[in-house]
């Protein structure tokens, strides 16, 4: 007799990315101390070990966590519980700070991965004192709910936080490619950095559907805070198994995007990742994605190609492949969503 289906179809997984029943629950995600740096000291006073360190985790898995990293604990906790009281409110409040095709920003219930829709409910936020972009003509402006109370106060805040540590995580990850550790920051100027609040109601059928089908994050790194149910696998690079990040408290997960992969010339690998949902508990994660400006062109970096390792992708447009990207998770499409192989050279 046949698993009784209890969700729509738009969210049932081909069978052969469907999650197994049991997922390597790995210790060896990297976990790194961020404690040698002070909070307003320079990165070149890093030492080796820990630039050591994170040159491995970038190289080997495009993830890692990070520990006394300096952002306020009471800081993470105000965020979750405001969180939470947005998502626990009535559909039709969440709806009226809904997201569109003219500004996809705000709250969202049907977002697709792979054009298969995920189980779960987003609310999107620009990380930008004009509260809005412009990216390739299309202008993205914050939507703030009017409840709860705090909810813009609270998360402007989160985001300056985020944007503090995504820079001083950037500059490590540049000493680390033996490069000058502001050598990256010129293309953040006009930065599309995002801050996106995601709530996983618990499944009747886990085993069929994904929070977040596979998937790679398009930015440059990812910063992201998750609760203590758990529930984000990455897919580990030297056999191909996904393992379940164990949720630490207070730490930060961290992992490469498309951006740094094209920078470094495929040293450093952004790393296909997904979430898994349960059945008994709901799930929290916030992750802030440091991301270029709309005018930047993405290419490998001069400094990290040479005549014996040739450049592997073509010039493009961050802008334009945003744009995409954003369109192509609003609504199912008959074609596969654009991604960084397709400006891959033929070696």
């Amino acid at each position: 007799m046949g698993q009784t289906v209890l969700v729509d179809q738009a969210f049932v997984q081909p069978q052969e990315h469907r999650p197994k029943t049991v997922v390597s629950d790995a210790d060896d995600i990297p976990l790194i101390d961020l404690s040698p740096l002070s909070s307003d000291s320079d990165v070149t006073s890093a030492p080796e070990t820990l630039l050591a360190q994170v040159e491995a985790a970038c190289r080997d898995w495009g993830f890692f966590q990070v520990i006394n990293h300096g952002v306020s604990p009471e800081l993470l906790r105000k965020a979750e519980a405001i969180q939470r009281e947005f998502f626990a409110l009535p559909d039709e409040e969440k709806r009226k700070v809904r997201q569109d095709e003219q500004n996809a920003l705000g709250y969202y219930e049907a977002e697709h991965t792979k054009n298969v829709r995920d189980w779960k409910e987003v609310f999107d936020i620009i990380a930008h004192e004009q509260d809005e972009i412009d990216v390739v003509g299309l202008v993205l402006k914050n939507k703030w709910p009017q409840v709860p109370l705090g909810f813009r106060e609270t998360f402007e805040e989160y985001a300056k936080s985020m944007e503090k540590l995504a820079f001083r995580l950037l500059e490590l990850i540049a000493l680390s490619l033996n490069l000058p550790p502001k050598k990256l920051n010129i293309f953040f100027e006009k930065a599309n950095s995002l801050l996106r609040l995601n709530y996983y109601r618990p499944c009747p059928n886990p085993d069929l559907v994904l929070g977040v089908g596979r998937h790679r994050d398009p930015g440059a790194l990812t910063v992201l805070y998750q609760d203590s149910t758990g529930g984000l696998d990455v897919k580990r690079q030297s056999d191909g198994e996904w393992i379940r990040v164990k949720p630490i408290s207070n730490a930060f997960i961290i992992n490469v995007g498309d951006t740094f992969q094209v920078w470094s010339n495929d040293k450093y690998t952004s790393a296909e990742h997904r979430v898994s949902v349960n059945s008994e508990k709901d799930r929290i994660s916030i992750p802030f994605f440091l991301q270029p400006g709309s005018c930047i062109n993405v290419r490998p970096l001069e400094e990290l190609t040479d005549e014996k390792n040739p450049a592997k992708y073509n010039e493009y447009s961050y802008g334009e492949f945003i744009r995409a990207r954003k369109y192509g998770n609003l609504k199912k499409l008959e074609v596969q969503n654009i991604q960084i192989d397709h400006f891959k050279r033929a070696q």
